[in-house]
């Protein structure tokens, strides 16, 4: 297979699972089309070094989950040279979205999330939300299952913390 055919298997079986794994690391419907064409445009370019020593799904996956990361790094420093917060700036995304269709308790897990330190927040998007097992995981993120483990499960009483506070406010 050229690389070509290589690429649009890729896109073609991927793009709709990468573009809700960068929604829900940026939390908006424009950010994510455009993180979604930063990984594509990413793959292309890294295609010629796939070697096909890690599964193609495992690698595609690494490369999104590094490209989302990286851009919210960069829209931190941002943030920061601007005074202001980045996880305020995701809150006003999650709540100007035109496209968020959610109900209040998902607008209030979405911004839990966006509130997560970094890896915790990686964890918990692709254990919760993409449903990947602890062992494709590990190869993704390259870190041991054990310590994948760890993290979703702290990351998960921190969700429900924040859940059960907005509950609370929201009277559900």
């Amino acid at each position: 297979m050229n690389a070509n055919e290589l690429f649009n298997k890729i896109v073609k079986e991927y793009s709709e699972r990468i573009w809700w794994t960068a929604r829900r690391f940026v939390n908006s419907h424009d950010d994510a089309d455009d993180l979604t064409q930063d990984i594509f445009l990413k793959i292309w370019t890294a295609l010629p070094s796939f070697r096909g020593e890690a599964q193609l799904f495992t690698w595609v996956y690494r490369i999104a989950v590094n490209e989302a990361m990286d851009r919210l790094r960069r829209e931190k420093v941002r943030a920061a040279l601007r005074f202001a917060s980045l996880d305020a700036e995701m809150e006003k995304r999650i709540d100007n979205d035109p496209w968020f269709d959610g109900t209040p308790a998902q607008r209030a897990l979405s911004k839990a999330v966006a509130a997560l330190p970094e890896k915790q927040r990686q964890v918990f998007i692709l254990r919760y939300y993409d449903e990947m097992p602890y062992e494709e995981m590990s190869q993704v993120l390259e870190t041991s299952v054990g310590s994948l483990k760890a993290s979703y499960h702290i990351a998960r009483e921190k969700v429900e913390a924040v859940l059960k506070e907005a509950a609370a406010e929201l009277n559900l």
